[in-house]
């Protein structure tokens, strides 16, 4: 440690800084704590699949939240498609579709909240969630140094698993993706210290019941579905604590699992991997921290077709959020392309939605009209003009229920 002493600006941010990392190091060991708390007083064993389990045997309530830019413009076709295949239980009002305004940056800004709270407490209210991409504010706008809204409400609602399938059947490749959802660099993204003209410093966290959990559901899916292949993948050669935490915690829930081959991976090479078509299609299932696995799924989609072509769900151990994996495009707006956004990647992410509270046929019906979709008109959802609109898509896929 240096004896140096700063110009008096410089010691002011540094021992403020020092301040802020020791309150956020108790945050999260409370944090932690807590999360072990919660598991214990609920009964729930460690070695249980922690997931929720969201098959509902009476009334269900789907909300929707369109979101920034694009996103009122692929929901509005999503609600229209959700409201053909489901004609039926919402005749019978056993389902509920419950549309949520007010979730825009215009009105998060105006709030100087991140989700305001009119429209958390009408998220709430529903069972689950289908929602559309959203603008996080850049330093210029963000006065009330507001985060994104997708870490707010994963964080909110606890939604720790963050899982991505993506599949090109004819290329043999069938990805299933585990994401830790409430930790890393993005968990502590509105934290950061910055010293007045020399440096800024950001923060990675990862808990030990975080990565446990995160761990286990990958492991539990993968012996559900009768996966045969679990890659960890990380940075664990540099990232020595948090990475290696994490890989360390995942080969010790591995040993549970004896049926299912473990292999672990730096990120740099998982990406090479991907594009390799010797070996991508070994590969079955991945486990991994929060960034690495924010950019390898949207590498993933780009393979399958393009990031609008796969859809996400954040699964927590009481609530499901589904959305599109890609952002609200505000340069398509900006340029008038609104319209022909490609709502492939929202309605997919409807498919794992009815799946996830037990709608199977439903959830199979509206698959199988997607793939039917994407042959006819996947080469022409390009996001130009000239190409096939949002709406012409959601017809199609309507008229193919």
């Amino acid at each position: 440690m240096t004896d140096k002493i700063y110009s008096s600006e410089i010691e002011r941010d540094i021992k403020s800084a020092v301040e802020n990392f020791e309150t956020m190091l108790r945050e999260q060991v409370d944090r932690n704590q807590r999360m072990r708390a919660e598991r214990e007083n609920k009964g729930i064993d460690a070695k249980e699949g922690p997931l929720a389990d969201n098959t509902k045997g009476n009334k269900v309530i789907i909300g929707t939240a369109a979101g920034d830019g694009i996103g009122p413009i692929i929901m509005t076709e999503a609600e229209k498609v959700l409201k053909a295949v489901l004609r039926d239980r919402l005749t019978s009002g056993s389902l509920v579709l419950k549309p949520i305004e007010g979730f825009t940056l215009e009105n998060r800004l105006a709030a100087g909240k991140t989700v305001p709270d009119s429209v958390m407490a009408a998220m709430s209210e529903c069972d689950v969630l289908l929602k559309g991409p959203t603008t996080t504010p850049n330093a210029a706008m963000n006065t009330a140094n507001i985060e994104s809204a997708n870490v707010y409400l994963r964080k909110s609602f606890d939604l720790f698993a963050n899982v991505r399938p993506v599949a090109i059947p004819e290329e043999g490749i069938d990805w299933t993706f585990f994401r830790e959802n409430t930790e890393g660099e993005y968990a502590l993204g509105s934290k950061g210290e910055y010293i007045m003209g020399e440096l800024a410093v950001d923060f990675k966290v990862t808990t030990d019941e975080g990565t446990e959990r995160i761990a286990r559901a990958a492991y539990e899916y993968a012996r559900a579905s009768g996966k045969k292949r679990v890659s960890i993948v990380t940075k664990a050669n540099i990232m020595k604590k948090t990475d290696g935490n994490f890989l360390n915690i995942c080969r010790e829930v591995a040993k549970e699992y004896p049926e299912i081959e473990t292999d672990s991976w730096f990120i740099d090479i998982m990406a090479a991997n991907l594009v390799n078509k010797d070996i991508r299609n070994n590969f079955q299932v991945f486990v991994l921290p929060n960034l690495y696995g924010d950019i390898i799924t949207d590498e993933a989609a780009q393979i399958q077709g393009g990031v609008g072509t796969a859809g996400s769900a954040n699964i927590g151990r009481n609530y499901a959020i589904f959305e599109a994996i890609h952002g609200s495009a505000p340069r398509m707006i900006e340029d008038g392309l609104g319209e022909y956004a490609n709502p492939s990647s929202l309605l997919k992410a409807a498919v794992m939605m009815l799946s996830h509270v037990g709608y199977v046929d439903e959830a199979e019906s509206l698959e199988s009209a997607l793939e039917a979709a994407d042959q006819e008109l996947g080469p022409r959802m390009t996001g130009m003009a000239g190409g096939t609109t949002c709406r012409e898509y959601a017809e199609l896929v309507m008229s193919r229920l």
